[in-house]
């Protein structure tokens, strides 16, 4: 007993140190976007909402904010429809090669980003649609859909195929079976992958760099192009909203979890 309990100990004081170690420059970058100087510098020498107020109004950070927005909202869209469409096709699929085509669907998270982004470019150029928004779109596409069918897949795990045997047998047809039979059990993993699919687009940046046309910056490239350019408070202000924005999808993610859990539990008791 005074062994495991050890070990228990020094496990959680492992995983607090590893959690420090990535949330500090987090907390590190917070204070500056706050400071009322143009340089980052510590300690700072007083406190200034001035780069916040720069950052919703240049037109550089608006547009920017737009088009991460106007991306995000686009590819959650077609990848929560294409990973949702190919998680229940894998989930009522007995085929042999279904391990093999769950394989290669989730490829690009396993596949080095930047790999991935130079292939797109080079097929995208012979199509005549690199540095357009369509193939950005297309794009983060690729990156965003495996989450979608991992987060789906995970949520059909648990559901029972005998309710939509039992809604054909009473004559419902495949359209109205997916809309009030599955889409009901499954709408927390279906919302998870969505929320997966708008955070990988807002964040990306590898793929931007390779697709997108100067014209077309979203926010992470903006901040890139800020950081290797003039290095600015504006920029710390910028990376503080993206932190933000993406810890609240992560957090409606993990509620959306709890409620798939929650209904799983509910029909296997039921």
């Amino acid at each position: 007993m005074g062994s495991g309990r050890i070990f228990r100990v020094s496990l959680n004081a492992f995983v607090a140190l590893v959690f420090v170690f990535l949330v500090t420059p987090m907390f590190v970058i917070v204070p500056l976007s706050f400071t009322s100087v143009s340089v980052l510098i510590y300690p700072l020498p007083g406190l200034s909402l001035r780069w916040y107020w720069d950052f919703f109004n240049n037109p550089l950070w608006t547009q920017a904010i737009r088009n991460s927005l106007l991306l995000g909202v686009t590819v959650s869209l077609l990848a929560t429809a294409l990973g949702t469409a190919a998680a229940l096709g894998l989930t009522a699929s007995r085929s042999r090669f279904k391990p093999l085509i769950f394989a290669l669907l989730v490829s690009p998270l396993v596949v080095p980003v930047v790999i991935t982004a130079v292939a797109a470019f080079y097929f995208f150029s012979a199509l005549g649609i690199a540095g357009s928004f369509a193939g950005l779109v297309l794009g983060h596409t690729i990156l965003a859909t495996p989450f979608v069918i991992v987060t789906v897949s995970a949520t059909m795990q648990g559901f029972d195929r005998n309710l939509i045997r039992a809604a054909a047998s009473l004559g419902a047809p495949p359209l109205i079976v997916l809309q009030r039979v599955i889409a009901p059990l499954v709408w927390p993993g279906l919302m998870s992958g969505a929320l997966f699919a708008f955070a990988i687009s807002f964040d990306e940046l590898v793929m931007a760099l390779f697709l997108a046309s100067p014209e077309l910056r979203t926010l992470p490239r903006q901040i890139f192009s800020g950081v290797s350019e003039s290095i600015s408070p504006t920029i710390a202000a910028a990376a503080v909203v993206l932190v933000a924005v993406s810890t609240g999808l992560m957090l409606a993610v993990e509620l959306l979890r709890r409620r798939a859990e929650g209904l799983t539990a509910q029909a296997s008791t039921s």
